[in-house]
């Protein structure tokens, strides 16, 4: 049974669940993968060149394959082989692993890239819907158009389309033009978020309502303020 001193002396090596996840997404065979954390293994205890005989030994391969799967890493471009000079103009080689990460943070952003754009070609589809409810009708080739216009030429988000149309439809004008000016004023005033059109819904109750309470104020009548209780008889 080996021992806690044994245990903790052999050290250990961290890596991300990430990578042990997607190691194949990003192209490595498991012997490669396997290779690759020897290495790593190897610079997280200080040794940036290690001895690929030992290397070898660990994973029970022939060094002749060892070589073959660094070459391999290498060409793949999850290890890169760098030569440093030290301040006695001594050069010494060393392994450098960090292409990996790189690797596996590129697929990651293809893969939050890919969830968003699958995210929006859903919202752009509710949003269709929902005109063709509004409208009771469906769209004509130029609604279409107009449509794509506004989300690849002006960058309006689906939402934000789609929260215009509401505008329009309490408003009973059930025509693009004024979408398209609902959408323009909200481009001026900077809101391009259901939460700044929520805001700016509120800002424009809060002065109709102003509004409202000065006029009816100024229409109430004058009353007189005269005390007719204190009123004095002339014949008394």
């Amino acid at each position: 049974m080996i021992s806690l001193q044994d245990y903790l002396a052999g050290g250990e090596t961290t890596i991300s669940n990430l990578l042990l996840q997607n190691y194949t997404v990003i192209g490595l065979t498991t012997n490669e993968f396997m290779l690759w954390l020897q290495l790593y293994s190897a610079h997280q205890a200080g040794e940036d060149f290690p001895n690929l005989t030992v290397i070898a030994k660990n994973m029970g391969h022939s060094t002749e394959n060892i070589y073959k799967g660094l070459n391999s890493l290498v060409e793949k471009g999850f290890i890169q082989l760098e030569t440093a000079q030290d301040e006695q103009g001594r050069q010494s080689d060393h392994y450098d692993c960090m292409p990996a990460f790189e690797k596996l943070s590129l697929l990651k952003e293809q893969q939050r890239f890919q969830v968003e754009e699958e995210n929006d070609l859903a919202a752009q589809k509710r949003m269709l819907r929902s005109f063709e409810q509004e409208f009771g009708r469906p769209l004509s080739p130029i609604e279409y158009q107009k449509i794509g216009y506004w989300v690849d030429e002006d960058h309006y988000s689906p939402e934000l389309i789609q929260l215009a149309l509401q505008e329009a439809v309490l408003n009973q004008a059930y025509n693009f033009k004024y979408i398209e000016t609902v959408l323009q004023s909200w481009e001026k005033k900077n809101i391009r978020s259901k939460a700044q059109v929520e805001e700016e819904q509120r800002r424009r109750k809060k002065v109709l309502l102003q509004k409202e309470e000065k006029q009816q104020s100024e229409e109430l009548p004058k009353v007189s303020l005269y005390n007719w209780l204190e009123r004095k008889d002339p014949d008394a």
